[in-house]
């Protein structure tokens, strides 16, 4: 396997003091590694909200379908986020997305990520998973006073693309919303919830073998040979023989698992860390009491919210360079722009910090359709940080695909996004990206 990031990227140290683990241990998400030979008509790589909800809307339509994760389920980033269920999956411009695909692209992409959204919570609701479902919607933080007035600007923009009725909070009204910092305004969109990731992960993998779908652990693929009855996957210790495969890896990809996913995705870190539960007294000293989740509008965003048990969960994109020193380093940055932020809460102490990749495109929309040139083989990734919802939808997506159907997957989605440049060394536009948007407060 040849993966972009360094090694240390891919061992479990950067999930050791995951907060989500408490409640959900790695042992609880464990499988049989696969053995021997297996047939199956079709075969899910990768475990996570992709894979997990493309198995899962195969098994319930009655097809054969088996999971491989290289780990376990959940293993990656999609057991490892913020916990934000919310719009996203796209960093396109609408404009943008316009010119590439035809008139309409972008309100297709827009009804995508509502429907997103709705497809967890459905989930959620119909399979009975308890997910620590909190928050109302998602707010955007303006860090800046010149973000603020952008968002006065926008706000018809965003209730006109969603068909909804934002709010505007002046920094003046922030304390009375339970959102005080240092903070120059916001905005709550009325789409989306907060959740425990790995709660949410052990319900689907529950649901998905109680429809028959056969999952296994620690078998990561290593090679497909396309055949005459469809594809050949070798993993360590086993050989599976599918129908039809799907591709469910995002950030955790190898480039030659199969070779077309060369340079078609870029792993980009987000690191986390989380407090211990404060008691009303600290919450109401900062003047943070909503367990709202939210982010900054930058470019380098900061994201967080308060869980059930009053623990704040603040996570930060950033880090490029994957070994146990630099993630150190990473994890003192977050610590301080959490100070800065939150200063009433410098004396609160923050026990759990992990790290994970999210994954972008070049073309900085989602793919999720058939891969050229490979009869019967699918894929899905790219969410740039919005996973839990759209991930879990383009899998729900991938599955129907999988089995025949034309599921409603926009234009924009269903075009293989193009190569990076530069290849191995394509980390290097991230670096500019990060040194641009600090310089320039951005």
């Amino acid at each position: 396997m040849k993966r972009p990031f360094g090694a240390y990227a891919y061992t479990s140290a950067p999930l050791a003091r995951c907060f989500w683990a408490e409640a959900v241990p790695s042992e609880a998400l464990r499988c049989p590694v696969a053995e021997g030979e297996i047939a199956t008509d079709h075969a899910v790589i990768g475990g996570g909200v992709t894979g997990l909800n493309a198995a899962l809307a195969l098994a319930e339509a009655g097809e054969e379908v088996t999971l491989l994760d290289a780990e376990f389920p959940g293993w990656g980033a999609s057991g490892r986020n913020g916990g934000f269920c919310c719009l996203g999956g796209t960093r396109a411009e609408d404009a943008t997305v316009e010119r590439r695909h035809g008139e309409g692209a972008a309100a297709e992409v827009r009804q995508a990520e509502l429907a997103s959204v709705a497809h967890v919570a459905g989930l959620a609701d119909r399979l009975g998973l308890d997910v620590d479902r909190h928050s109302e919607g998602e707010t955007i933080l303006a860090h800046t006073p010149a973000k603020m007035d952008a968002m006065r600007r926008e706000q018809p923009e965003y209730d006109r693309a969603y068909g909804v009725r934002t709010t505007l909070i002046e920094k003046a009204d922030l304390r009375a919303h339970g959102l005080n910092g240092n903070f120059h305004g916001a905005l709550t969109v009325p789409v989306g919830f907060a959740l425990h990731p790995r709660k949410y992960l052990a319900g689907l993998a529950t649901a998905a073998r109680g429809f028959g779908a056969s999952l296994y652990g620690e078998s990561p693929v290593t090679r497909i040979d396309r055949k005459s009855y469809g594809y050949q996957l070798t993993t360590p210790g086993a050989t599976i023989r599918a129908k039809r495969i799907l591709i469910a890896t995002n950030g955790y990809g190898s480039e030659d698992v199969p070779p077309w996913m060369r340079a078609r995705f870029l792993p980009a870190q987000s690191s986390v860390i989380a407090t211990r539960p404060m008691s009303d007294a600290e919450l109401e000293a900062q003047g943070w009491t909503a367990h709202q989740m939210a982010y900054e509008e930058r470019r380098l965003l900061h994201y967080f919210h308060l869980t059930p048990d009053k623990r704040m969960v603040f996570g930060q994109r950033g880090g490029l360079i994957s070994t146990a020193g630099n993630e150190a380093r990473i994890a003192r940055k977050v610590r301080a722009d959490f100070d800065a932020l939150f200063p009433e809460w410098r004396h609160v102490e923050t026990p759990f910090y992990w790290s994970g990749m999210v994954c972008l495109t070049a073309t900085l929309t989602p793919f999720c359709g058939a891969i050229p040139g490979m009869p019967g083989a699918f894929a899905a990734f790219g969410y740039h940080g919005n996973g839990v919802a759209m991930g879990s939808w383009c899998g729900k997506m991938l599955g129907d695909l999988a089995r025949g159907a034309a599921p409603p997957v926009p234009r924009a989605f269903a075009r293989p996004p193009m190569r990076f440049p530069l290849g191995p060394l394509r980390r290097a536009w991230l670096g500019a990206e990060y040194t641009w948007a600090r310089l320039t407060n951005a």
